[in-house]
């Protein structure tokens, strides 16, 4: 996420070392690449206009403080702009209603409306305790009704069933009347996308927000469409009254122009923004978090949010008491490890968000492949349990019956095999509690990896 952006920055801020003072000369030419890079990032032009800027007429003439160098302190002016432009702070959902509280999800067709629903549900349900139904509206596509229940079923949400003879309104008339029965706290409505914006859509959902009255309205946006996710979230704002904006699909987005030019041009706070196709793949908005990993800082408070809510606690406890009394760290143990990795969006999604990433190279992150987890796991899984508890016994024809029975050639085995050794000695080092020891031998794995 923000890949180009963040590279181009951190090129670019890096030239002001060295100077005592940040001056119209010396950030002259630094604003001009940051400009660039911001336009080529997709941000819409009186976005990146308006934040030169600011960032010029609070850097000119700064003083230095003894601890930071002049590009130091041009990032930490870069940072507070970026953030402003994003809108300084998370803005959370508004469910004080009578429940169930109406939440109105909109967007044009292909953005992930759907898959959005289910989504905000799971992490209204997870992370908020929240009881939430669903329900779709959209007439047009009998295929988005079905692939709704799905995902409910999946992740344990109220579906309230529709049908494409219904009216939009009735619809959702009835999905509240059956949400009070069941005492739910939320209901979430998914509306029928188009692939443009028209007077038939604007009419259809203008009538079925009047008609229900939602809490929250938000237009969900795809964010590979740059500055125009910007452009289109106005266009639907004018229309109707949004109260924020999704933004689906930013891990596969390197640019991040939507990111920063839709709070400026729409006034509507981005509040979810979508990371990746797992159903859990759903964060709260945080523009300061966002700055950060675009400055390529990383953004550890994610990442610790994101292990208490995943990492199965009672497995990891399990694991550090069996280590502690100093029973061996085997292949089980190693699956369960991978398998908790998986669960987190797989080593990119956890890179991502790591200070300085961006000063690893390229060709060192184009080698973290997350299929590769699942190679692994398959690997381990085709082995007995017998051999999972005793790794020595696997030898020779051992190794090729695993191989085949997993449908991978006898050096992912191998591989597999070594990297295991690896864990296995890393692991040794917490015997008897001593994490520093741990943590110590994972900094030499790391100085031993190739730069």
């Amino acid at each position: 996420m923000f890949d180009n952006l963040t590279d181009r920055l951190g090129k670019t801020l890096k030239n002001l070392r060295g100077q005592g003072r940040l001056t119209e000369a010396n950030i002259k030419e630094t604003l001009r690449e940051v400009r660039m890079a911001l336009l080529e990032a997709d941000v819409a032009l009186p976005v990146v206009t308006d934040l030169i800027d600011r960032v010029r007429e609070r850097a000119l003439g700064t003083e230095v403080q003894t601890s930071l160098s002049p590009g130091q302190a041009l990032i930490k002016i870069v940072q507070a702009e970026l953030e402003h432009v994003m809108g300084e702070a998370n803005e959370g959902l508004n469910l004080k209603a009578n429940p169930p509280a109406m939440i109105l999800m909109a967007g044009l067709q292909g953005a992930g409306k759907t898959t959005t629903v289910a989504k905000l549900g799971k992490w209204l349900k997870d992370t908020q305790k929240k009881s939430v139904g669903v329900v779709s509206a959209d007439i047009y596509r009998p295929a988005a009704i079905k692939q709704l229940e799905t995902l409910a079923q999946d992740t344990g949400l109220d579906f309230f069933a529709s049908d494409a003879a219904q009216d939009p309104v009735d619809i959702v008339n009835g999905a509240i009347d059956a949400a009070k029965r069941k005492f739910l706290d939320v209901l979430i409505v998914d509306t029928a996308g188009r692939l443009h914006i028209d007077e038939e859509m604007m009419s259809e959902i203008k009538q079925l927000h009047a008609a229900v009255e939602p809490v929250e309205t938000l237009f969900v946006v795809d964010s590979m469409t740059g500055q125009d996710a910007a452009n289109t979230a106005k266009a639907f704002h004018d229309a109707l009254p949004l109260t924020g904006v999704i933004l689906t699909k930013a891990d596969g987005d390197a640019r991040g122009g939507a990111a920063l030019s839709i709070r400026h041009i729409t006034g509507k706070p981005i509040k979810f923004i979508g990371v990746g196709e797992k159903i859990d793949a759903l964060e709260p908005f945080y523009p300061d978090r966002i700055a950060s990993r675009i400055l390529g800082m990383g953004d550890m408070l994610s990442l610790i949010e994101e292990v208490e809510r995943k990492v199965d606690k009672k497995k990891a406890e399990k694991l550090a008491k069996k280590l502690q009394k100093g029973k061996g760290f085997d292949l089980e143990d190693f699956r369960e490890q991978l398998q908790q990795m998986q669960k987190m969006g797989g080593v990119s999604s956890m890179l991502d968000k790591m200070p300085g990433m961006g000063n690893v190279p390229q060709n060192m992150k184009d080698k973290v492949n997350d299929k590769e987890l699942a190679r692994q796991i398959a690997v381990i899984s085709s082995m007995t349990m017998q051999e999972r508890r005793y790794p020595d016994l696997i030898k020779g024809n051992r190794k090729k019956r695993i191989a085949s029975g997993c449908g991978q050639e006898l050096q992912d085995v191998n591989r597999l095999l070594k990297q295991f050794k690896m864990m296995q000695k890393m692991m040794k080092r917490f015997k008897k509690g001593n994490m520093a020891n741990m943590m110590r031998g994972m900094q030499g794995n790391m100085h031993g990896m190739p730069r």
